[in-house]
């Protein structure tokens, strides 16, 4: 297994863990529209209360896949396309809710990176 995979799968692991379990209720500038927390941010995008756990699940799922890919390599490409899609859906509601490039840059940099992890597998 390559080097920078591990790498890249560890970072995008531990950001996810970031966002969705250590900063889930807390505000931070990278949230959607004038979101204090998760739940707000996907109800500035217009989602339907359920989704953001039904994504958070999908997402942590993703990240544990890829830490656990570093000893059992078949999960890693298919976790990384999800969090791929996942990305490019975030992307999607930063646009049409109008944010600022700033507030793109995690969602952008985890779809890069993810998409380099799937690509290197």
């Amino acid at each position: 297994m390559d080097t920078v995979s591990i790498a890249l799968q560890i970072i995008i692991a531990l950001g996810i863990f970031n966002v969705w379990i250590l900063r889930y209720s807390q505000s931070t500038q990278y949230r959607g529209g004038n979101a204090a927390n998760l739940k707000e941010e996907f109800a500035n995008y217009g989602l339907p209360g359920w989704a953001v756990y039904v994504i958070g699940f999908l997402k942590v799922a993703c990240a544990v896949a890829l830490v656990a890919g570093i000893w059992i390599p078949s999960v890693v490409q298919p976790a990384a396309g999800i969090i791929v899609l996942l990305m490019a859906g975030a992307l999607i509601a930063h646009l049409k809710v109008r944010d600022p490039m700033t507030k793109f840059l995690p969602a952008l940099a985890m779809l890069v990176m993810s998409l380099v992890v799937a690509i290197l597998e």
